[in-house]
């Protein structure tokens, strides 16, 4: 003789639809936040010769971009704070330059041939209207020779 399988209590549908829900809610909501921290907030991080070979998948978004100030090329107008300037790569990188176009106060270490990283969104024609410029500071361990 066989024995027939009782089915489910209610009780136990409720409590499995519960455990789905829950988990659905839970999982919507780790997507939300992951959606959210990657929205507009997010930049590229990209060196001068990255950024001027991916130029067309780049435009209009924000990016940070390191490389070194081009000597000669800084411009400041009297009495605004508008800056422009070019960035360059260096050895072993692959050599490119970017025209900058900044607006704020340079930090203290910002000059020529000063390795920076300035954030801001790539223009069409290439050049980066930026709206934050960070130096890096100087080893302490460099010898003078190397400054």
């Amino acid at each position: 003789m066989t024995e027939v399988a009782n089915p489910p209590s209610p009780s136990n549908r409720r409590t499995a639809w519960k455990i789905l829900l829950t988990v659905l809610v839970s999982a919507s909501a780790l997507f939300g936040l992951l959606w959210a921290s990657l929205g507009e907030g997010a930049e590229y991080y990209k060196h001068v010769d990255e950024a001027r070979a991916s130029q067309a998948r780049l435009s209009g978004k924000r990016l940070r971009v390191h490389g070194n100030v081009v000597p000669g090329s800084v411009a400041h107008q009297a009495g605004t704070l508008d800056y422009h300037f070019a960035l360059e790569s260096k050895a072993p990188r692959e050599h490119a330059s970017m025209a900058v176009h900044f607006h704020g106060i340079v930090p203290d270490l910002f000059k020529e041939g000063a390795e920076v990283i300035a954030a801001g969104v790539l223009g069409s024609d290439g050049s980066l209207n930026s709206d934050r410029i960070e130096t890096k500071c100087p080893s302490k361990y460099e010898t003078q020779a190397q400054k």
